[in-house]
């Protein structure tokens, strides 16, 4: 049986995406929204049962603001994450402020959905690999944590991260190669490049991906103009 549900994101094109995904597979998407620090507010008019929460930055101070205040006043709306790989305070953090579950961004639909069911049941919806990472990470902390935006940032040339931030931009790769000024297939080897070494099938995931690391963020910065290297 579907699931009436909110998707909110701080990046549209995703939030819509997912909700797109949501109603083909039989759910009852009521709205699909951003930014998620004005999530509470639409969540409290609509209470769906579900409201999916993404997020890029889970350890920021004050992201979880939104759920807390949602759980405080629709109790029966539960509450699922979707943010990165979290570090121990991520997680910690979103369970804090009342959240019913914690999904990675890049889990497959399927587990989008189980996690769905087990948080409208009242259960905790989290993966056991996600608890067993947090508690390592708790008792043997890197010295030096790393940033995986920054690690997946370092493995792009700077054409590709300007491939990547149009890809991100919804641009087709008749605009890449346009606005980049170089020829259409030379657009499309940059593309299956990124794609390669971001470990993802598609630009969407790639999209996906950059956003929920901070990888986009980062890679708006450094992006060149048509006259970079490559």
């Amino acid at each position: 049986m579907g699931v009436r549900l909110m998707v909110v994101d701080d990046h549209r094109l995703l939030a819509e995406a997912l909700a797109s995904a949501l109603k083909l597979r039989g759910h009852r998407v009521l709205a699909a929204a951003a930014p998620t620090s004005g999530a509470a507010e639409l969540v409290i008019s609509r209470a769906p049962e579900v409201c999916l929460f993404g997020t890029a930055a889970p350890a920021e101070p004050g992201v979880f603001d939104p759920i807390a205040r949602i759980v405080r006043e629709r109790p029966q709306v539960a509450v699922v994450v979707l943010g990165p790989v979290p570090s121990p305070r991520g997680i910690a953090a979103a369970f804090a402020a009342g959240a019913a579950g914690y999904v990675r961004h890049d889990e497959r639909i399927e587990g989008v959905e189980r996690a769905m069911a087990k948080a409208r049941a009242g259960e905790a919806a989290v993966a056991p690999q996600l608890l067993r990472s947090a508690f390592t990470e708790l008792l043997h902390p890197a010295v030096q944590p790393d940033d995986e935006g920054q690690r997946l940032l370092r493995m792009l040339t700077p054409r590709e991260v300007e491939v990547l931030v149009r890809v991100a931009e919804g641009e087709d790769t008749r605009l890449i190669a346009a606005g980049m000024r170089i020829a259409s297939s030379t657009a499309r080897t940059h593309v299956q490049r990124v794609l390669m070494k971001l470990g993802v099938g598609s630009r969407l995931e790639a999209a996906a991906l950059a956003a929920r690391t901070g990888l986009l963020d980062r890679a708006a910065g450094t992006r060149q103009g048509p006259d970079g290297l490559a």
